[in-house]
């Protein structure tokens, strides 16, 4: 859970920090859910180190998409982030309208 103290503006950092192999509250852990991460087929978003990987995986109690698993390439500590359809559904809607153009423009030189 994170909690934001009340008043806290567009401007305040907030820090989680969640244990690695843990899921957070509600969330389950790909073990738990039954999941083998290193039997997945990975979509990458490029090459090397610091890739973003998605996979999709499929189960007899869910279809494709009823969960979406989200890593680093490259992380030492294998953090798997898990989203269910609902919480992936609301990130694609948001890069769709711009919501994260900010971030993205972050390393980029004003020429």
């Amino acid at each position: 859970m994170i909690n934001v103290a009340a008043g806290a503006t567009a401007d305040t950092t907030i820090s989680m920090e969640v244990e690695a192999g843990t899921g957070t509250e509600g969330k389950p852990t790909p073990d738990e859910l039954g999941i083998d991460v290193a039997r997945l087929a990975w979509l990458r978003s490029g090459e090397g180190d610091g890739s973003i990987e998605i996979a999709f995986p499929l189960s007899a109690e869910w279809t494709r998409g009823d969960w979406v698993l989200m890593r680093v390439a490259g992380d030492e500590t294998g953090r798997i982030l898990v989203f269910d359809r609902n919480e992936w559904d609301c990130f694609l809607d948001g890069v769709r309208n711009g919501e994260f153009d900010d971030a993205a423009d972050l390393g980029e030189s004003d020429s």
